[in-house]
């Protein structure tokens, strides 16, 4: 998916200078479509530079929300940002592994933009590695992991590529939950889809299915898109 050149939240200015990760349309989307309305225990695993745990702080007043990553840069750059927030009283960044992570009560949401590529070609800079490889946390042990630590009625929501669809839907069997929600990603009106945003839950549930298209073929922004991230884009 193409990555937004600029990005900043209408109540405050995201870092944006040349040390700070880009923020990508997948990450963008996943934090305007995650169910957060009654969530009051959030984890934001992979955080980066903190974006979604923010998206979610903005959507729910009442949340409190943990952030991880196993990059210290990131950590560091998402702490930048979540002290210049608004709610940086409800909003921590912590540097964790998820596999390894010790959660004291459980979480009534779980969101990722995880690690999307598995070949063997790795990139030459280490932290591109961690964010991009899933060589630290696979979708797997994203589900099973997060099926542990969600309360009983928590959702789990993250995005993969559409070449994935076949390997989640067998993690998700083997974790024995269930798909409440799948939205699948079309950047072009007319193209094919690109990305899947997933909504998991831990009981039996009816399935929901739609299409959400980005861009007209103009290159206009979509209705769609535009409802469901006006909040968020100071120009749209």
């Amino acid at each position: 998916m193409a990555r937004e050149k600029i990005f900043r939240f209408k109540q405050f200015n995201l870092l944006n200078d040349k040390t700070a990760m880009k923020v990508g349309t997948d990450g963008v989307l996943l934090g305007t479509w995650c169910e957060v309305a009654g969530a009051k225990r959030v984890l934001d695993v992979g955080t980066g530079c903190g974006l979604i745990a923010l998206m979610v702080a903005q959507r729910n007043h009442n949340a409190a929300i943990t952030a991880i990553d196993i990059d210290q840069n990131a950590i560091d750059e998402a702490n930048i940002n979540i002290a210049n927030s608004p709610w940086s009283n409800r909003v921590e960044a912590l540097y964790a592994d998820f596999n390894n992570f010790a959660a004291q009560d459980p979480f009534d949401l779980i969101v990722s933009n995880p690690p999307f590529f598995t070949e063997n070609v790795m990139a030459p800079d280490k932290s591109r590695n961690l964010a991009r490889h899933s060589v630290s946390l696979t979708i797997e042990q994203l589900i099973s992991n997060s099926k542990l630590m969600l309360a009983d009625d928590g959702t789990l929501s993250f995005i993969s590529p559409v070449e994935q669809e076949l390997y989640i839907r067998t993690c998700v069997v083997k974790a024995a939950m269930s798909i409440k929600r799948l939205a699948r990603v079309v950047p072009v009106e007319g193209a094919a889809p690109k990305r899947l945003m997933w909504e998991l839950v831990k009981c039996p549930t009816e399935s929901k299915e739609v299409q959400l298209i980005i861009r007209h073929a103009d290159a206009s922004y979509s209705k769609q898109y535009i409802d469901l991230t006006r909040d968020f884009y100071l120009n749209l």
